[in-house]
């Protein structure tokens, strides 16, 4: 957890703000450490959380975790996480065996007809479990990254529309927070406008901006609705990362990152 980052949005474990969509996304850079942070912070907080990890294993997410104090292997064996392998359930589902009880959730793999409905009753079921599941608090959801998704054929729309049930679920039903991760290395948004409706990563990135309530994109922007207008501010920022945190800077004022 980045103590300079909870400064910087003005949160804390303690007093969570329920009902957040947050939207994590980078270009020709690495988001991934907001991953990290809040799933530390979420795990500090009590809630129970559901992590879709369509990216990296559960090993690489809990040794980064124990640098910043916090044991997912305890909070599995507790009950408050629920972690997906994205790989090893993308393997059971192409390649069955007998003795393998997968989930279901990467059905869509082998009928892609049937969209990403399975995963979406995985969150759903895990997420509504919350509560009885050892009396954590409100639900959240993380994904590491969506744009696994459209590389495994899955429509840009299709991903949408999976966030905005998700969203509905976690966030307006049960009163919870969703996080999820958007990578776009390598792409122009320029090109993408040459392209077809619902194609890339770029598409998608700005249906989920109009989705979230806190989009971190190098940049920190607020959405705060109000009757007659939206309200926006928006703050930049420079970071580095460390081994068991990171810095921000206002910009310009740092030689580490110049």
């Amino acid at each position: 957890m980045f103590t300079e980052l909870n400064s910087i949005l003005n949160a804390s474990p303690d007093s969570l703000t329920p009902g957040e969509f947050i939207l994590l996304s980078d270009r020709r850079s690495d988001a991934s450490f907001l991953i990290h942070h809040f799933l530390s912070f979420y795990l500090r907080a009590r809630c129970r959380v559901c992590f879709l990890g369509l990216v990296q294993s559960f090993s690489h997410y809990s040794a980064v975790s124990q640098r910043l104090g916090v044991s997912l292997t305890q909070a599995k064996e507790k009950g408050q996480l629920v972690f997906m392998e994205g790989l090893k359930e993308a393997l059971s589902t192409l390649i069955p065996q007998a003795s393998s009880s997968g989930s279901q959730a990467m059905d869509f793999l082998r009928d892609p007809a049937a969209g990403l409905r399975s995963l979406y009753e995985f969150v759903r079921s895990s997420a509504a479990d919350s509560g009885a599941a050892g009396g954590w608090g409100p639900p959240v959801l993380l994904v590491d990254d969506l744009g696994v998704l459209l590389s495994l054929g899955v429509r840009a729309g299709a991903v949408l529309d999976f966030s905005h049930y998700c969203r509905a679920a976690v966030c307006s039903q049960l009163q919870g927070n969703v996080v999820m991760l958007l990578r776009c290395d390598g792409e122009e948004e320029e090109e993408e406008e040459e392209v077809g409706e619902e194609e890339g990563s770029g598409w998608l990135l700005r249906g989920l901006t109009h989705q979230c309530s806190l989009s971190l994109h190098v940049e920190v922007c607020w959405r705060r609705r109000r009757r007659d207008a939206q309200h926006k501010q928006k703050q930049i920022f420079q970071y580095k990362v460390h081994d068991k945190g990171a810095s921000f800077f206002a910009r310009g004022t740092s030689s580490a990152v110049l």
